[in-house]
């Protein structure tokens, strides 16, 4: 895991981070705005300008032909402007003329323009001049001639240009603006994924110490959460693989230093010749629950793989139930437990795997031969499966008197290793392997299994009273309230119903 760590840094170097994106993201964005506000006000401002421009020349104009009237009304000649006037025309770019039946005709001005003037017509249009320029034109009509003002319209393109550019750096203005706005937002809202990748780094390495405040947006504080409670997970499965471990070693230990001690005595020749048998029995023995141990570690990681093998055919239950009774009524005798079979009347056909059938049944029975007392019952059932619900089962029930389980212990009796780190020390117990490697099976045999016990006095696994009372043999005095391992698997299609 730490060789992918650098590996996953080295490639980060080549991504953008979250805040280089959403300023790039908000500069795109703005910078978009910017570019369609620009685009969208361009033809208001000019049509604006242009209609600014022509009220200015029609004020002009009027101020003009007033002007005129009263300086000729002075006596001077009607043929030159005021002074004055011509210094206030010249600033605003116009140029003004007289009109008359006498007078030359003034750029972009028709005779019949000419005439409506002289009678007594004002006139306002847009024309072009001798070199194509379009020009504003504003006539008025004054006694006993006109005056025309011309403007070329490249002085409301002036404006108009003067305005876009106020608009234009205003946008640029709040462009800029957005881009740091976006800046300190990403910072902010990034702050709290930058600390869970930190702590996701740490939990790669094997750190646990850490956790995370879930801060920020709700989906940001929902990763949060997500970490702390992966991190928990972990710690919690570290731990039991560090004492299945244990566990393992433990009972691996255990047959091994029997086996090398009575291997290095034969091999020394210390041994008197009447023991040898007995030590050639016990070393078997001895590796015989190695082989157990191995085989039900092999089992339960085979169960996970997907080449896990079921030969499932029509087989006859009762048949499974005798064979392996035969095997343990003599075991059970030898450790001085009574042993039971019930319920082999007739034939009880499953679809199931007879040798997984035979798994099942064994390891059900190593564990209960653990923990049961001496003078005490061990008893296998046949039955079928009194809850309608749970559909057309047979059921193997596989009855103890030992100790039995609490209510936390029905919980997590199927869990590897869970029962035997809780009472590893306080009772007999095994790897904690069997159990699991039970309930898998079942499942696998498209069944179930559940358990009881006396002393949780209820179900597990939605059984009612499946081993409430102790079973035939046992003394109050050499019993305890004991535990009720049922599985179920599914009747075969020829079966009796």
């Amino acid at each position: 895991m730490s060789d992918d760590v650098p590996r996953y840094r080295l490639h980060r170097g080549l991504r953008t981070g979250i805040v280089t994106q959403t300023v790039l993201l908000a500069t795109a964005v703005a910078a978009i705005a910017v570019l369609v506000a620009g685009l969208a006000a361009a033809p208001f401002v000019r049509a604006a300008a242009e209609t600014e421009a022509r009220a200015s020349l029609a004020t002009l104009a009027d101020l003009t032909a007033t002007y005129v009237d009263r300086w000729e009304q002075s006596g001077f000649s009607r043929r030159i402007l005021p002074r004055p006037l011509l210094e206030i025309l010249r600033q605003e770019q116009v140029v003004g003329f007289y009109v008359g039946d006498d007078l030359a005709l003034p750029p972009g001005l028709s005779n019949d323009d000419v005439t409506e003037l002289l009678g007594g017509e004002s006139l306002s249009v847009i024309r072009e001049d001798e070199d194509g320029e379009l020009i504003l034109i504003e006539g008025r009509p004054t006694s006993p001639v006109g005056v025309v003002l011309i403007q070329p319209l490249t002085v409301a393109g002036e404006v108009s240009g003067v305005f876009l550019v106020r608009i234009i750096s205003a946008l640029a203005l709040g462009l800029l603006i957005a881009v740091v706005i976006a800046y300190f937002a990403a910072r902010r809202l990034s702050r709290p994924l930058r600390a869970a990748r930190e702590v996701a780094h740490q939990m790669a390495v094997g750190e646990r110490q850490r956790t995370l405040e879930p801060t920020g947006p709700t989906e940001v504080g929902d990763i949060a959460k997500a970490l702390n409670a992966l991190n928990a997970a972990l710690l919690v499965s570290e731990g039991r693989q560090r004492e299945f471990l244990l566990s393992v070693s433990h009972e691996l230990r255990t047959p091994l230093t029997a086996v090398k001690g009575y291997g290095e005595a034969l091999s020394e020749g210390v041994l008197p010749a009447q023991d040898v048998p007995g030590v050639g029995s016990t070393i078997a023995s001895e590796a015989q629950r190695l082989d157990r141990l191995v085989n039900d570690l092999l089992d339960l990681a085979r169960l996970g793989a997907v080449d896990f093998h079921f030969d499932l055919a029509d087989v006859d239950i009762s048949e499974v139930l005798v064979e392996a009774g035969q095997v343990w009524r003599d075991r059970c005798a030898r450790a001085g437990v009574h042993f039971e079979l019930l319920g082999i009347d007739e034939p009880v056909i499953v679809r199931a795997d007879s040798w997984r059938l035979r798994q099942i049944i064994d390891n059900l029975a190593e564990n209960a031969l653990r923990v049961s007392p001496t003078g005490s019952t061990i008893a296998f059932a046949l039955h079928r499966d009194p809850d309608i619900a749970a559909g057309p089962f047979a059921v193997i029930e596989v009855r103890d008197a030992g100790p039995g389980l609490s209510e936390e212990d029905l919980a997590i009796a199927f869990e590897p290793g869970a029962l035997h780190e809780r009472y590893r020390g306080v009772r007999p117990v095994g790897t904690g392997l069997g159990l699991a490697l039970v309930s898998r099976l079942a499942a696998g045999l498209h069944g179930s299994a559940t358990v009881t016990s006396g002393r949780a006095g209820g179900p597990a696994g939605g059984r009612a009273g499946a081993a409430a009372s102790p079973v035939s043999g046992a003394s109050d005095s050499e019993s305890g309230p004991g535990a009720s391992f049922w599985v179920r698997v599914p009747l075969a299609e020829t079966g009796d119903r």
